[in-house]
């Protein structure tokens, strides 16, 4: 799956999840499958696992379904 959103691209499949966000340092964050949670409210992306955690939210909750499908993993709602 290839998402644009306007921080940038977000490219997933069931195993993994890659985020480049646009800029000129040119930032990329990765993240196995099972070290990502989908947060509903606010829409975020988090990811902790191996020493390492980042967030990072989304436009709209059409984009975190997406997600959501492609990656096989539920929506939270905290």
């Amino acid at each position: 799956m290839n998402l644009i959103f306007s921080q940038g691209r977000i490219i997933a499949n069931h195993h993994e999840l890659v985020i480049r966000l646009n800029g000129s340092a040119r930032v990329t964050l990765q993240a196995s499958a099972e070290d990502v949670r989908l947060i509903q409210q606010p829409l975020l992306i988090t990811a902790t696992g191996s020493g390492v955690q980042w967030s990072i939210h989304l436009d709209d909750s059409d984009q975190l379904k997406q997600l959501s499908e492609c990656l096989g993993i539920a929506i939270e709602k905290i």
